[in-house]
């Protein structure tokens, strides 16, 4: 009997420390990280607000995972990933508390927590100061269109802006890199 006990009970520890361990770090410290990452290193930040049910925020990963592409972004980009609107797929746990909070500040949300979609760019400063982000202007929509993944022509060409943008530094074969590996990726 005192072995179930003990049974019971380490597998009662274990499972509780699994789902412990399954909590995602507040959007707070991640953010907090990645910034002092940034001034550290002087580099820019690359925030990507996302969810796992979400095709084109696989398609990103698949991307930014892309060797060419990672070393590129590794150059000039300290990355970091938030999970929002998982309610709306079947992992609710996944989410990164405070990450919609953040998601409105950035303007990938209104208020209300509507997001405008998923994934959300956005690139930021060393001190987490917003350069710019995925909302393609638009017009009659004040507030832009957000694109996503970059897989359509107008989406690339937003993407690229917003890359010139943030890091007018890059060389023109950085550029072509990334804009012809989006233009032969598979579209949505």
């Amino acid at each position: 009997m005192r072995k179930v006990r003990v049974s019971l009970l380490l597998l009662g520890t274990f499972l509780s420390c699994a789902l412990f361990a399954q909590k995602p770090p507040t959007a707070d410290r991640v953010f907090k990280d990645t910034k002092a990452q940034a001034e550290q290193q002087h580099k820019l930040i690359f925030l990507v607000f996302s969810a796992s049910w979400c095709g084109p925020c696989h398609q990103l990963d698949v991307f930014l995972d892309a060797p060419e592409i990672r070393a590129i972004v590794k150059k000039y980009f300290v990355l970091a990933r938030l999970n929002v609107a998982e309610k709306a797929g079947k992992h609710p746990e996944l989410e990164s508390p405070g990450g919609e909070e953040l998601d409105v500040k950035f303007g990938g949300a209104d208020e209300k927590g509507g997001v405008t979609g998923v994934p959300f760019l956005v690139f930021l400063d060393a001190k987490g100061e917003l350069i710019v982000n995925s909302n393609r202007p638009v017009q009659g929509h004040p507030e832009g269109d957000n694109i996503g993944y970059p897989a359509e022509p107008y989406e690339i060409d937003w993407f690229m802006a917003m890359l010139k943008k943030a890091v007018p530094e890059m060389t023109p074969d950085e550029s072509r890199t990334i804009e012809s590996w989006l233009r032969r990726a598979p579209a949505k």
